[in-house]
């Protein structure tokens, strides 16, 4: 008596399931179960934006050392009271009106870029465009600058001390351009750099501006004191009221 033998038809070499090819029946190969991947697009952001801004920095500081390169040597050694000439050098600097403009912007640009690295750091403004929040902060930095300086000039109007308001806005605005120029190389760091390096750069230039906003204010109690007789009390309080209040 025979028997009924069900035969299972072979499986073909290849076959298509979905969008996944197999080998069902191969010696060497054997995908039985197939697996399915999706690829997710990834977004590709870029520091351009630092790249752009830097260069321009740096391009506009290097025409402005070509151009006037006596005047910035005599900024660094006044201010750092390395020139014997201490009056010649002032007077040939207060009648340089365009290459301190050029620095006082160069200020604003470089301070408006390292204020703006240090919210990034942070992660604050992150919502805002680069270039946007870059516009905020040259300009909050510029419009503190530019209430101090006329304050400084009606205060000196009133009270009849035009000469020493103008020797300590010579003094805040000598500092301005010091700093702006001292920012640059840390600007580079704080825009490509991260890790510890970027940890190391953030603390440096905090001491850097620190230190000469210290250095600013021994010179500025130095020079006013020779004018006016005051005490430390009375300048303590007014670096308080009119330099860390404003700022805070």
């Amino acid at each position: 008596m025979l028997q009924r033998v069900d035969t299972v038809p072979p499986k073909p070499a290849f076959s298509i399931i979905g969008d996944t090819s197999l080998y069902n029946r191969q010696p060497f190969f054997n995908f039985t179960n197939g697996i399915k991947r999706v690829a997710e697009p990834r977004q590709w952001q870029g520091k351009e934006p630092f790249f752009y801004a830097i260069v321009a920095l740096l391009i506009f500081f290097a025409l402005v050392r070509n151009g006037f390169r006596r005047y910035t040597q005599d900024l660094f050694g006044l201010f750092f009271r390395t020139s014997l000439k201490q009056r010649q050098v002032k007077e040939h600097i207060m009648q340089a009106p365009l290459p301190s403009l050029l620095l006082n912007i160069l200020f604003f640009l470089s301070g408006g870029l390292f204020i703006n690295l240090l919210f990034q750091y942070r992660g604050l403004g992150a919502h805002f465009n680069f270039w946007l929040m870059l516009l905020y902060c040259i300009g909050g930095l510029a419009a503190v600058y530019i209430v101090k300086f006329v304050s400084l000039k009606i205060s000196g109007w009133l009270f009849r001390l035009s000469h020493a308001t103008d020797v300590y806005a010579f003094i805040v605005f000598t500092t301005n351009k010091v700093l702006g120029i001292a920012l640059l190389p840390f600007l580079i760091l704080l825009s490509f750099t991260s890790g510890a390096v970027l940890q190391t750069a953030v603390v440096l230039s905090l001491v850097l501006v620190g230190g000469l906003f210290l250095y600013r204010y021994f010179l500025s109690y130095v020079s006013l004191n020779r004018q006016i007789n005051f005490n430390l009390f009375h300048f303590l309080l007014y670096l308080l009221a009119f330099e860390i209040v404003p700022l805070l």
